[in-house]
């Protein structure tokens, strides 16, 4: 587990914890939607369903991962 310095929002300044592998996955999901990786943080904290930022991001990769694999089978299908 490590920390990384985040903004949200342009201005609000905070830190996250996360595995390397999914703040590698954040970065890769970054990229795939053309955004800096500070801003898809930002839409997920204001979009979030629980308290904890970091778990937050960790169900949003789950959810982006798991849709992937879903599109996956439905086009072999």
């Amino acid at each position: 587990m490590q920390k990384y310095s985040v903004v949200i929002a342009g201005k609000h300044y905070t830190s996250i914890s996360l595995e390397k592998e999914f703040y590698q996955q954040l970065n890769i999901l970054a990229l795939e939607q053309r955004k800096p990786v500070n801003q898809l943080i930002t839409e997920i904290d204001s979009t979030k369903t629980v308290s904890n930022l970091s778990s937050a991001l960790r169900l949003y990769i789950l959810k982006s991962l798991q849709d992937k694999l879903n599109c996956l089978e439905s086009s072999v299908s």
